[in-house]
């Protein structure tokens, strides 16, 4: 079985069509485990929904007292069933239609990460999106080496037994990432990097842009999520 883990937080105009894409893309037998933050804009009522009218199977775990992007993807991972464990962000910028292809690439591999910095790899967000996204990978590069181009792309399909080696910090955004990759790595995991290209959201805001000073901050993060990772030597 593959699992399928989707972290939402007011993703109305994305979850229908990422969960119509999933079950289109990916060969069954498919599970699709959507956590959402306690959405106040009908996210996780459209995922009952479609549950419930047998659109598609679906399980729901909603969160009332808990948010975080690290933190619902580690409630999935615990909550699944699948020998492959996939997850990616709900805005409609990661394409399911990769899943298949890093899926193959696990029959040599531990952990298949989609990466936009490799050979037919790109990022067409705007531009501050990109300058920043490159610096810090570039930093993370340089830290943390082993060579990954992307270490912060949060695209990733992986074998379950990845799990024994490490698993994901429940802090943070998307430095949890960088730090999960970093220590599934030096505990020995066979990583591929698959190229995908990224673009802009179609529905929504997203969670890094509410203003420029929460940007930076994230940004901070980041770095400071890269030196820990360095100095633990997990």
């Amino acid at each position: 079985m593959i699992s399928i883990i989707i972290a939402t937080y007011n993703e109305a105009g994305n979850i229908e069509e990422m969960i119509d894409r999933i079950f289109k893309y990916i060969p069954p037998p498919v599970e699709v485990i959507v956590v959402d933050d306690d959405s106040d804009d009908g996210t996780w009522q459209k995922v009952i929904a479609m549950d419930r009218l047998g659109v598609h199977p679906v399980t729901l775990i909603r969160r009332t007292r808990e948010r975080g992007l690290a933190s619902a993807i580690l409630r999935g991972i615990i909550e699944c069933h699948g020998d492959i464990i996939g997850w990616w962000d709900c805005d409609m910028m990661m394409c399911p239609e990769k899943a298949p292809e890093m899926i193959a690439t696990l029959k040599d591999h531990d952990i298949a990460l989609g990466s936009r910095y490799v050979n037919g790899g790109g990022d067409k967000r705007d531009v501050i999106h990109v300058l920043s996204s490159v610096a810090i990978n570039r930093v993370a590069g340089f830290v943390l080496g082993y060579g990954i181009k992307d270490y912060d792309s949060g695209f990733l399909m992986i074998r379950r037994d990845v799990l024994n080696l490490c698993l994901p910090v429940p802090t943070g955004f998307g430095e949890y990432c960088i730090e999960f990759m970093y220590c599934c790595i030096k505990r020995g995991a066979k990583v591929i990097e698959v190229p995908y290209v990224l673009t802009d959201r179609e529905h929504g805001i997203s969670k890094a842009r509410h203003s420029n000073v929460k940007f930076i901050l994230y940004g901070i993060r980041y770095l400071i999520r890269i030196a820990v990772a360095k100095v633990r030597g997990r």
